[in-house]
């Protein structure tokens, strides 16, 4: 039985106490949270864009703490799962593994790359397993377009585009604040750049146009180079002014002998033969996605291993990308990610 503590209780916090509900193998031990109505079970206030709205929650069983230090001290806790802002995923992972607790923290893994090899260097220095929450994954969409590349299903993998746009969320006081959440980069495209990183492999350059909110990008298009002349790769994603603008994430990825297409209506296979199939995948919720990413984490920290999806390694790599395209959106010109 692994032994979850939860950090943090906000939207994602209660989407991942939700989720461990469905898993076996796995027990929410304690939760972490500030807000002394959330440790007594109301949630009512808690809400997203997506999935279920916060309710009463019957905490009885659960350890409540309110300060970090408490839950990390715990001896029935074998792993925490941060759910904080970015700003506060670096010290909280870093104190956690240095308590001698296996850590799960949420995307992105920070907001830095020293922040990010601080992390790494610590779960290697305690011995302890250190992975990612990037949950794009395993949307039964992209799970089938992963599973194909991995099987060679449709023949050798030649590249792809991904969008992902939303409205200016208004709402959100510090969401250009590269010092706290990131901006679009880090809190919205970096599922593509994990993604990317997932299917292609590291790409060698990235060339990056875009709109700036001062020095932070606001909207942009990025071309991703790798070694492969033949490895197309493109992205489009960030803030639009105009509120009537629902999110919208839209993916096509293309192979040899097939193209698979990510949207609103569906999963469609373009096959060669000029045939638009449509794919059969689960019907799942919005819980079980995350029910599917932690069952990931948790069969791999049972096993003592790290996810092949969830490393804390891959998850760098995509914040690499993440700020080299900032980089180049900022000088206007190509940016090396060796």
């Amino acid at each position: 039985m692994l032994r979850i503590g939860i950090h943090g209780l906000g939207f994602m916090g209660m989407m991942h106490y939700l989720a461990y509900q469905r898993l076996s193998g796995v027990q929410v031990t304690a939760i972490c949270e500030a807000l002394p109505e959330r440790r007594k079970g109301d949630w009512t206030a808690i809400k997203g864009n997506f999935g279920p709205q916060g309710t009463q929650m019957d905490l009885t069983g659960v350890k409540t703490y309110a300060k970090a230090e408490e839950l990390f001290a715990d001896p029935d806790i074998d792993l925490v799962d941060v759910c904080l802002p970015p700003s506060l995923h670096a010290e909280m992972t870093i104190a956690a593994l240095n308590s001698g607790k296996h850590v799960f923290c949420e995307k992105p893994i920070s907001l830095s790359l020293t922040d990010a090899d601080a992390m790494t260097a610590a779960a290697d220095k305690n011995k302890k397993l250190f992975m990612v929450g990037h949950v794009l994954p395993f949307f039964p969409a992209y799970t089938f377009v992963y599973d194909a590349v991995r099987t060679n299903k449709y023949g050798k993998l030649l590249g792809g585009h991904f969008d992902r746009v939303i409205s200016d969320p208004v709402w959100l006081k510090d969401f250009y604040n590269m010092s706290t959440t990131g901006g679009p980069l880090l809190d919205l495209h970096i599922h593509d750049a994990h993604y990317i990183r997932l299917l292609f492999g590291m790409p060698k350059q990235v060339q990056s146009i875009g709109r700036l909110r001062g020095d932070v990008p606001e909207y942009f298009s990025t071309q991703f180079v790798f070694d492969d002349p033949n490895l197309v790769v493109t992205a489009t994603s960030g803030c639009i002014f105009q509120q009537g603008r629902p999110f919208m994430a839209r993916s096509e990825v293309h192979f040899e002998k097939a193209t698979i297409v990510l949207d609103g209506s569906g999963t469609t296979i373009l096959t060669e033969d000029g045939k638009s199939l449509p794919a059969e995948l689960p019907n799942v919720d919005d819980v079980g996605i995350f029910a599917n990413e932690l069952k990931e984490m948790v069969d791999s920290a049972s096993q003592g291993r790290v996810s092949p999806i969830l490393g804390g390694v891959l998850a760098r790599d995509a914040l690499l990308i993440a700020l080299r395209q900032m980089e180049s959106i900022q000088k206007r010109q190509p940016t090396s990610t060796e």
